[in-house]
């Protein structure tokens, strides 16, 4: 066993992993002393199935934990664009244009109508929509150029990331690649969106719907939210209406307001079959949905031209992979251990809307990581799964179990109460509250009834005892308990972030020791 350990470190370090077991005893005497340590520390755990012990913050660059050194401000700017890639603002805005487009004249001189026709006509010939000039789309397209600079350069930013998983799926069921642009449409490329009706997704499935086309919500995952699974039944049920209607036009008004309204709205026009003739006849926001998505379209399709350009980084979809889960783990925990941003993780894996990946019988959850972190935790996964068994064992009060009937509450907000203070109580994040109340922003109402899913159910983190000290400078020093994480320290201090505590204690990186000092007010 000692033999096998040293020749994994060894390879890992770059030397020659093909030593017998008496070359390895020979070539122990040249390695540093914390190397034999850490065999020696390895060897321990594998026996006695006890990885408490091993520090792996130090072991080798394909570790569970390697304590990379990074740029702050480089580290700052990219939690910022995870962020922004998360954040649901986008999706309120375009909802809001689509309802309320008045198709009144728009003077824009850099796009004049006759050159807008030409642009029009070159693309209907490349795809089965009617892309004809009429002056209400012309207004539509007009006003996007004229008020949706920033919001293109974000939706450029997430579609670098979804239109490749899109038109993959599109292609396979034989149905037209620019139904990608429905999806910036419906929810502003955001998995976690969630519209007043219920809708959720990026392709806004209702939860019937949902469950008629194989997407399951239960306590922890709600596959609408899933891109791939969310994806793969918006394309059974578009193609489902298009065999319906015949028309690629209606398909689409059928899938924001339903079949029964299209039908209406053709009876009702007296049998016309063209959208632009039975538009009237539609509900308002299903009115005002094809010139978007046709106007969005034309943005996408002409954005060099009109300068439009990713405003943030991206994360190639193509540059992530997944991994089948073997026992319940936390994103927190699979950041803690791979030195993934939990907000990256939360990015790549919108479905489990808890931050929790549970494993249950017959179903098939996955993890999706940016491809250089997949290597090493496939490499390390039984030391981490020890792990993060481990720390769940340690832990007061243990994950719910799946479908538990304490893994809800009902809270009632009281005078003084904000969205920061109640996320700190139950340990939850903002962005959750949010989403589990469809909430648009951050106002509250007293009286008013929110749905928590606190991470230790029957004891929320306002009640334990958060012990801190103070140093010579004035600044309250938090001592590191087994278990947590530079996220989980901050939640429990108002108004400090991750980087916060970062920049305060000059460290870049996120592995932590039990019995760390961390400065955690600036002082």
């Amino acid at each position: 066993m000692r033999a096998l350990i040293l020749s994994f470190l060894l390879l890992i370090l770059g030397a020659d992993a093909r030593l017998s077991a008496q070359e390895n005893s020979g070539v122990q005497g040249q390695l540093p002393r914390d190397t034999i340590q850490v065999v020696d520390t390895l060897v321990t755990a594998v026996n006695q199935g006890d990885f408490s012990s091993v520090e792996f913050a130090t072991v080798t660059k394909d570790s569970v934990i390697f304590d990379l050194k990074d740029d702050p401000l480089a580290s700052k700017m990219d939690s910022l664009w995870l962020s922004e890639l998360s954040n649901n603002t986008l999706y309120e805005e375009l909802y809001t244009t689509i309802t309320d487009l008045d198709y009144e004249p728009v003077e824009y001189e850099e796009l004049p109508t006759e050159l807008l026709k030409e642009r029009l006509k070159a693309i209907d010939a490349k795809t089965p929509f009617n892309v004809e000039y009429n002056p209400q789309l012309e207004s539509v397209i007009k006003y996007y150029l004229k008020n949706r600079r920033r919001s293109m350069g974000k939706l450029m930013a997430r579609s670098n990331y979804y239109f490749p998983m899109f038109e993959e799926a599109l292609n396979r069921h034989e149905i037209p690649l620019e139904l990608k642009y429905l999806a910036i449409v419906e929810s502003a490329l955001d998995p976690t969106a969630k519209s007043r009706v219920g809708a959720t997704g990026l392709w806004q499935f209702m939860f019937t719907t949902g469950k008629i086309y194989g997407l399951d919500v239960s306590s922890y995952v709600d596959e609408r939210s899933d891109p791939l699974m969310a994806t793969e039944a918006a394309c059974k049920y578009l193609k489902s209406l298009y065999n319906s209607f015949e028309d690629w036009d209606l398909a689409l008004a059928a899938y924001n307001s339903g079949p029964g309204n299209v039908s209406k709205a053709i009876r009702r026009s007296g049998g016309y079959t063209n959208y632009w003739n039975i538009r009237n006849n539609l509900p308002r926001e299903t009115a005002g949905y094809l010139p978007s998505f046709l106007a969005t379209m034309y943005l996408f399709e002409y954005a060099e031209e009109h300068g439009f350009k990713p405003t943030l980084p991206s994360t190639p979809y193509i540059a992530t992979d997944t991994i089948k889960v073997k026992q319940l783990i936390t994103l927190e925990q699979v950041s803690r251990y791979t030195n993934v941003p939990v907000e990256q993780l939360q990015f790549l894996n919108p479905s489990y809307f808890l931050g929790i990946i549970p494993v249950v019988k017959d179903e098939n959850y996955v993890l999706r990581l940016p491809v250089q972190a997949v290597g090493p935790f496939v490499a390390n996964e039984d030391a981490i799964y020890g792990l993060a068994t481990q720390e769940i064992a340690q832990r007061e009060k243990p994950l719910p179990q799946f479908v538990a009937q304490d893994a809800k509450i009902r809270y009632r907000v009281r005078s003084g109460d904000y969205l920061g203070k109640i996320a700190k109580k139950y340990g939850v994040r903002v962005s959750q509250i949010r989403r589990w109340n469809n909430l648009r922003g951050d106002n509250l109402r007293v009286g008013q009834r929110l749905t928590i899913y606190p991470r230790n159910p029957g004891r929320s983190r306002a009640s334990s005892t958060t012990t801190t000290q103070t140093n010579s400078q004035g600044a309250k020093v938090y001592t590191v308990k087994q278990g947590d994480s530079l996220w989980s320290i901050a939640q429990k201090f108002p108004g400090v972030s991750v980087e916060n505590i970062k920049s305060w204690n000059d460290i870049s990186g996120t592995a932590l020791k039990p019995g760390m000092k961390l400065k955690v007010s600036k002082g």
